[in-house]
């Protein structure tokens, strides 16, 4: 019998400031790693010379998942990897730096789990790229068969499966091919790549006093997401051997599309642990799930059984068949040489120079007239405001996303509005006007908190900074359709009221405070009036269920907790008219 939860988790116990934390993660490895990663803004490059015309594969998300992301990347694997803060997608800012820091003229394939966040932050960095004259394709891994039914597979999370998919795409770029012929080889993978997974225990983020989700004594979660998401049913621990059947018979119970036989068919089994599994209690599982593979006629090529996506300290396990062709199985073949992840034997590339690890920064400010200057000291104190705010409601925002999320929401809006905060203030102080202050906030708040919150709030904060600009003072009418603007690129990313998002509020804002400006009223009393809407429409969310978003699939465990998202606009709303 397992017996992994007993007492609950191993809490981690070695940080410093919490917030810190993925920063100063990163910079170790690197340190631990020179000969394979370098250090860029939003993460690690390879430290070797990448052929000339070669693709580019960048692939990331949020840090807890060692080796994923960072520990992925050299010879035959990735080229870099932007890392986001713990369990938060990497910004558009970081995905985009690092992409820069790796191309090398044959384009750049992005790699992702399918998760909201990192889908809206590197499809942007991939329009961005394209913009910017470089070719860029993407794929968003969806292995994870407990998430979605097959008729959705679209919606399917990205779990273990990343390693399997990366690699073929490594591969095809180690071999030279064609952006397109690289991006069609990764999702090919990915249309062959099934996993599902089981915890006996949540895990807990540096600083928490709790996991993130309980496990009961004596049982396991079914179905668990890697970012602290709970299970979507729970069962009695079995043996070890009783869980190998699960495991195997919930992967053989949806063949990809084009397997139709599955005596002789070829799969590479990856047995991968979620943290704090021991290696020895994985073996005793895989002993299993080799006689029941077998049993079934499959011919299982070059096992895995290690940590290869983790969720921090969680204790749980998960397997990943990756079906292979024979195109597949070639590029399987490939050596890869990375700080955490070697098969086979790579070619080590040449060192970089020093003068190729520099980049160069615009970081001019513009012109502004003296009122847009006055105003933008105004602004910067706004931000002051709403850190206090934020700071005042973190806990309680972590609390409420924990619920069906994963509990990152204050330390995501913590990060980002300080980021914020800073940035006006710099601005301010260097003559910008209120537009610039307002547009530098946007950058940072999205660079610094990642994650979706991250890439919505940037997006709210640049079309506020596009209508104001840096001459004069804005009236009421265009601060209405500022947050109009704002609005409107939010549900830009699919979102409608209803789903239990941020919509929810941010409509109602926007709405009241038009009808307000419309009807007569000064700018301080339509806001007033804005803000009781947003408020009144975030505790409404209470009642509804999730349809947006890693909630979602817990839809059930949302009912009765306002979104996060919603109440933390309604309350950063709330600061502005005090």
């Amino acid at each position: 019998m397992a017996t992994k939860n007993g007492n609950g988790p191993a809490m981690t116990r070695l940080w410093n400031e919490p917030a810190d934390f993925a920063d100063e993660m990163i910079d170790g490895f690197v340190a631990a790693n020179a000969r394979s990663v370098r250090r860029v803004p939003g993460g690690v490059a390879r430290s070797t010379r990448t052929p000339d015309g070669h693709v580019a594969l960048v692939i990331g998300g949020g840090s807890g998942h060692y080796p994923a992301f960072g520990g992925l990347v050299g010879p035959g694997l990735a080229h870099g990897a932007a890392m986001g803060n713990l369990f938060a997608s990497p910004s558009t800012q970081q995905v985009l730096s690092v992409a820069k820091a790796a191309e090398r003229g044959g384009g750049v394939l992005l790699g992702y789990g399918n998760y909201a966040g990192d889908v809206l932050n590197f499809d942007a960095a991939q329009e961005q790229l394209r913009a910017a004259g470089i070719p860029c394709e993407s794929i968003a891994v969806t292995d994870d068969v407990s998430s979605a039914p097959a008729s959705e597979i679209d919606k399917r999370r990205g779990i273990a499966g990343d390693l399997t998919v990366f690699r073929i795409a490594g591969a095809a770029s180690a071999a030279g091919l064609p952006l397109a012929e690289v991006a069609r080889l990764a999702r090919r993978a990915n249309d062959r790549t099934r996993s599902f997974g089981v915890a006996f225990t949540g895990c807990t983020l540096p600083g928490a006093e709790a996991p993130l989700f309980e496990v009961a004594e004596g049982t396991m979660a079914v179905g668990l997401g890697i970012h602290g998401e709970p299970g979507l049913d729970a069962t009695e621990i079995p043996t070890a051997d009783a869980l190998a059947e699960l495991l195997v018979s919930s992967l053989l119970n949806e063949l990809p599309d084009d397997v139709a036989e599955l005596r002789g068919a070829r799969v590479v089994p990856v047995l991968n642990g979620l943290g704090s599994l021991k290696y020895e209690e994985m073996f005793v599982v895989y002993r299993r799930i080799a006689q029941l593979l077998d049993e079934a006629g499959l011919v299982a090529v070059d096992p895995h059984v290690g940590e290869y996506c983790t969720s921090f300290d969680m204790a749980g396990t998960s397997l990943t068949l990756l079906w292979l062709d024979d195109e597949l199985e070639a590029l399987w073949g490939t050596g890869v040489d990375t700080p955490a992840y070697r098969r086979g034997t790579a070619e080590a590339g040449e060192a970089l120079t020093a003068d190729e690890l520099t980049a160069d920064t615009d970081d001019a400010i513009g012109e502004a007239d003296d009122t847009s200057r006055a105003l933008a000291a105004a602004v910067a104190a706004w931000f002051d405001a709403w850190v206090g705010t934020i700071d005042a409601h973190a806990d309680e925002l972590g609390r409420m996303d924990q619920i069906a999320g994963d509990g990152d929401h204050g330390i995501g809006m913590q990060r980002g509005v300080h980021a914020a905060r800073d940035a006006a203030r710099d601005a301010a102080a260097r003559g910008a006007g209120a537009g610039t202050v307002i547009a530098r906030a946007a950058y940072a708040w999205s660079d610094r908190a990642g994650g979706t919150s991250g890439a919505i709030w940037g997006n709210i904060l640049s079309a506020v900074a596009d209508r104001v600009g840096d001459n004069g003072v804005p009236d009421g009418a265009a601060l209405a359709l500022a947050v109009s603007d704002a609005s409107e690129r939010v549900l830009a990313f699919g979102a409608v009221p209803g789903d239990k998002t941020m919509v929810d509020a941010l409509v109602p804002l926007a709405d009241a405070f038009a009808a307000a400006v419309a009807s007569g009223a000064d700018v301080a009393s339509a806001w007033r009036a804005a803000s009781s809407a947003a408020a009144a429409a975030a505790a409404a969310t209470a009642d509804m269920i999730p349809k947006m978003g890693r909630a979602r699939a817990h839809h059930e465990k949302a009912l009765g907790t306002p979104d996060p998202g919603a109440h933390s606009l309604a309350l950063l709303a709330s600061t502005l008219t005090e």
